[in-house]
């Protein structure tokens, strides 16, 4: 779980694309969002979604980077935004499962 964190954290885009994701994450409603990336139905956990989410993201980032006509920069948002409110979904687990036990 740790290289899918790092993998997020070291994740390089525009800025400009970045500060729009992160004042997304501020209203980031996962049961809201994810049916629209992934499709309905469709309930995984934290772990697979971030994997399946940076794929998309990646595709996306191809697009960008290529000049790509179909390239959308509301959807890359959108991807980004999802991804960095999984990342802190991820985080938190993360956190509590390594919290010692009190005694």
């Amino acid at each position: 779980m740790q290289d899918l964190m790092t993998q997020i954290a070291t994740l390089r885009r525009p800025r400009l694309l970045i500060r729009a994701a992160r004042i997304g994450t501020q209203t980031y409603r996962r049961d809201a969002r994810l049916p629209r990336l992934l499709g309905y139905g469709v309930a995984l956990r934290v772990g697979p979604t971030v994997i399946r989410l940076m794929t998309l993201e990646a595709e996306m980032n191809e697009k960008r980077e290529s000049g790509d006509a179909g390239y959308s920069i509301a959807a890359h948002v959108d991807l980004l935004t999802a991804i960095m409110g999984e990342y802190q979904l991820l985080r938190t687990q993360t956190q509590i499962n390594e919290a010692p036990a009190p005694t």
